[in-house]
């Protein structure tokens, strides 16, 4: 693998713990609140943008201290967020790592002046997060309660809510670009705290106020390398957890030294694989978290 950490990609594949949520709701039909899914495989699945897994990004982001430019507003009428200054990717954080879009760059060119940056793109590339096992079509009931003889009301009778549950892990691909994550002075430590937030990543999609599930890793399979693309199947988990992909480590087809992995995937994985794989130069830690902190100084994106 080159040295020239600039001239490396990260191509990484996060498997979830499995868990029965209703995680990610589209518009609700009269009191059922359906759960937004595709159809793969002729099955369908829920599915997880990845908009709400940047967003949650962006508020573990703020807790690690960082200087974070927009500010999610929880008690508007509606999703609202609030920009403390004109998008800088080189004074924000969340800027230079999700990028941002100016529509009408006028009032900005007239501060920063015309060379002002108004668009600019996502360090961070992701996709889908889609659920291991297929929707089965469950769903809970749930009344809610009257509101008698109370200084507010918010329906005249109680209600009976319907709520489709998935009872699933789910998998999700993300990539990161050394030479966008080097570009400035701060890019790496920032770059570095973006690994360490998707090995703590919580807080996704809706009804997480009423509901539990992470979406830290369970398992993690990381490519860092030069090529430009992943070169294996990025949804590559199979129900049970496994990574049939990795079979393809060898001299002729994906070299081991690029690769690392982390978490169950490697915990169960039995004594005689293990040492094959060691062998072929993949690097393996038990704890996904520490296999992401390797993988950040690897890359030389240091979280200090």
């Amino acid at each position: 693998m080159t040295t020239d950490k600039k001239k490396l990609n990260l191509f990484g594949t996060v498997l979830t713990y499995a868990g029965p949520s209703s995680n990610y709701r589209g518009e609700s039909e009269e009191n059922r609140t359906v759960i937004q899914r595709i159809t793969r495989e002729n099955k369908e699945h829920a599915v997880v943008s990845p908009e709400a897994m940047r967003n949650a990004l962006r508020e573990t982001l703020a807790t690690y201290g960082l200087p974070m430019n927009r500010t999610r507003l929880h008690q508007e009428d509606q999703l609202a967020v609030k920009f403390h200054d004109f998008p800088d990717g080189s004074k924000y954080a969340d800027d230079f790592l999700f990028g941002f879009l100016v529509a009408d760059g006028k009032e900005l060119r007239k501060k920063k002046g015309d060379d002002a940056e108004v668009k600019r793109d996502s360090i961070l590339r992701m996709n889908l997060a889609v659920a291991l096992q297929p929707y089965r079509f469950n769903a809970t009931f749930h009344q809610s309660p009257k509101n008698v003889d109370s200084p507010f009301q918010n329906a005249g009778s109680s209600a009976l809510l319907h709520r489709e549950v998935s009872d699933t892990a789910f998998q999700y691909p993300f990539a990161l670009s050394m030479a966008d994550c080097h570009a400035h002075k701060e890019g790496p430590r920032w770059a570095g705290h973006l690994l360490r937030a998707i090995g703590e990543l919580n807080n996704v999609a809706g009804g997480h106020a009423r509901s539990y599930f992470e979406f830290a890793p369970r398992s993690v399979v990381v490519r860092l390398t030069p090529r430009l693309v992943a070169g294996f199947k990025t949804y590559g988990f199979e129900p049970d957890g496994s990574f049939p992909e990795l079979s393809r480590i060898n001299g002729s087809d994906m070299p081991g030294n690029e690769f690392w992995l982390g978490g169950e995937l490697v915990r169960k994985m039995d004594a005689k694989r293990r040492e094959e794989l060691k062998a072929a130069g993949v690097h393996m830690e038990d704890n996904p978290q520490t296999l992401l902190e390797k993988v950040a100084q690897a890359a030389g994106l240091v979280a200090q």
